[in-house]
């Protein structure tokens, strides 16, 4: 993508689950692909969430799952969940895809930062609305998570910008307050809206 050449050098970063894309959607389409409730399956899915973002496979994450609910899973299966869960975690909520267009015409550059198992990152490389993204860094890539301090020291080599010119949305604020520890201009993600006034302030958005 060509980009204007009055672009500031600030790389607007992203969060995916709970940012870019919205949260409880995978859970209720998992539950019900599985024929449970949500309420069964949010303590295993989360459970083993933190080995999976950090590089293990949806074998090894789905099949203490299935343990837990009782339900034997093939290959098949697993494949099959993996893909929901991709599939909802990679499509853009349209509040954050509506800001995302409007910095997109701006021309300023964009990264992500998530914590994210492999599969997903693939997804994420694959779909259509990562083109315009100059750097994608997920945890299952660098075997660290966030909060890790050392997660935002490896992020700012791949993302090629120092820590002061990095803006960083995130939807935990325990991961916005480490990477304010480390230099970036980091908030809490609470829509697009907010989000857009508070680019609006760093001086990467008009007013």
């Amino acid at each position: 993508m060509e980009r204007s050449q009055n672009t500031s050098p600030t790389m607007v970063v992203w969060d995916l689950g709970g940012v870019l894309a919205p949260s409880g959607r995978a859970l209720t389409a998992l539950a019900e692909a599985l024929d449970v409730s949500e309420s069964e399956l949010a303590e295993p899915y989360w459970t083993h969430r933190d080995a999976y973002d950090l590089g293990a496979s949806p074998d090894a994450y789905w099949r203490p799952i299935a343990e837990v609910l009782g339900r034997p899973l093939d290959g098949a299966w697993v494949e099959r969940l993996d893909r929901i869960d991709t599939d909802c975690w990679t499509a853009l909520a349209p509040d954050a895809a509506a800001l995302l267009a409007r910095l997109v015409k701006r021309g300023a550059p964009l990264g992500v930062l998530s914590n994210a198992p492999g599969s997903m990152a693939r997804a994420v490389r694959r779909a259509p609305w990562s083109d315009d993204f100059e750097s994608l860094v997920f945890s299952s890539d660098l075997g660290l998570m966030k909060p890790d301090p050392l997660v935002y020291r490896a992020a700012d080599e791949r993302l090629g910008r120092a820590p002061s010119e990095v803006v960083f949305f995130d939807d935990r604020p325990e991961n916005v307050a480490a990477a304010r520890a480390h230099g970036w201009r980091a908030h809490v993600w609470t829509g697009g809206d907010a989000a857009a006034a508070v680019l609006a302030r760093e001086g990467v958005l008009d007013d």
